[in-house]
């Protein structure tokens, strides 16, 4: 089954002299996209894997003659995973600097090290594209509004990896869902800095499953871990690195009693948030609906910001007497509200919110209305 990717032709992104550098979530894809591209064109190229031992030391090694007798002949060179390779930033200027004809593309399914590594080094030489699992932008290309529509249900419930989508028995999407959280999902953050703490790092996650959408206390997170707040505030950071779950944190400007310094956290997939809770029961069956909505919505405006180049500081807002504004994008010099809601219901903007931002807007973003919001 094809699946349309927004970055479907990498060429559009390639550049000579400057590297661009594809992260993603494991599985998400991102070697698949690179192979159907590399198919189809004209460019001789080179691919190989940044876990493979001797191109590890030639990228690595950081010797002049070895890197060019690698790259000579070649209008592209190719490296997947390339996070594996030690200092690879530092190879890959080498390989722009002193081969400006070639064109370079390596991927990566953690921004741990390759951020680190390639982020001085290659400052004005690098290109950052971020492929996430499957978005309903995307979609609209296989399905029409309708379609979509009618499946919205299987995305909550099962998410957006490839595998899961094209499986057609519901047993197969569970099997492969908890494969991904067992084989892959972990296997980044427990490897960065010797992690071992597998047990409470689940932990951890199944903790956040349960609090989608609503404030998170480290200290309370803390506690029913039995982990110091530095430990679990550094598990947090490891997560998002490793494209697991999102931050998002609070919008205040003007009001004393305006939330400060707290955030919410979002799961990058939804198949992933519910096979780290082992709950897959149908939507009518469940007490969590509002909150899988509300993760929903988030995420796939976070994809479609990122695959139309839509700039904006994202937020919530709220107050300590309970007044709410679910996601607020910043862009443009004004700010934008939206209240996610699953059940479709009136709802006005808080007077708060309108009076003491004059530029502020307000919508709802419900089952009727939402594809227009994140397609």
């Amino acid at each position: 089954m094809f699946l349309p990717r927004f970055y479907q032709n990498l060429e559009n992104w390639l550049e000579p002299g400057r590297v661009l550098i594809l992260y993603g979530p494991r599985q998400a894809g991102k070697t698949t996209l690179v192979e159907n591209f590399l198919d189809q064109t004209n460019l001789k190229y080179k691919f190989d894997s940044g876990e493979n031992v001797s191109i590890r030391e030639t990228l690595s090694s950081q010797n002049f003659k070895r890197i060019l007798e690698y790259v000579g002949g070649y209008d592209l060179i190719v490296l997947d995973e390339a996070q594996h390779v030690p200092n690879i930033g530092l190879g890959l200027k080498i390989i722009v600097d002193q081969a400006p004809r070639v064109r370079v593309l390596a991927t990566g399914s953690s921004s741990f090290d390759l951020a680190q590594q390639t982020g001085e080094p290659l400052t004005g030489r690098k290109r950052t594209l971020l492929l996430y699992p499957l978005s309903q932008l995307e979609l609209l290309n296989l399905h029409n509004r309708f379609e979509l529509k009618q499946k919205v249900e299987d995305f909550i419930i099962f998410g957006g990896y490839p595998t899961v989508l094209v499986a057609e028995e519901r047993k197969r999407k569970i099997e492969l869902l908890n494969e991904l959280v067992d084989s892959y999902l972990l296997r980044d953050v427990l490897a960065f800095e010797r992690i071992r703490g597998a047990k409470k790092l689940l932990n951890l996650l199944r903790l956040l499953a349960f609090q989608v959408g609503n404030l998170v206390s480290l200290n309370e997170l803390g506690q029913q871990l039995e982990m110091d707040t530095k430990t679990v505030d550094r598990y947090l950071d490891l997560l998002e690195k490793a494209f697991v779950i999102k931050s998002v944190g609070s919008f205040s400007r003007n009001l004393r009693n305006e939330i400060k310094q707290k955030c919410k956290y979002y799961f990058l997939d939804l198949g992933i948030r519910n096979a780290i809770i082992s709950q897959f029961n149908p939507l009518e069956l469940r007490k969590d609906v509002g909150q899988l909505w509300e993760n929903y919505i988030v995420i796939e405006r976070l994809k479609k910001q990122a695959y139309k180049n839509i700039y904006a500081n994202n937020y919530f807002w709220r107050t300590y007497d309970q007044k709410e504004i679910d996601w607020v994008e910043e862009r443009e010099g004004k700010l934008f509200g939206y209240e996610i809601k699953w059940k479709e219901k009136k709802i006005k903007a808080p007077r708060d919110w309108l009076e003491t931002y004059d530029n502020a807007s307000f919508e709802v973003i419900n089952p009727e209305s939402y594809l227009d919001f994140i397609t």
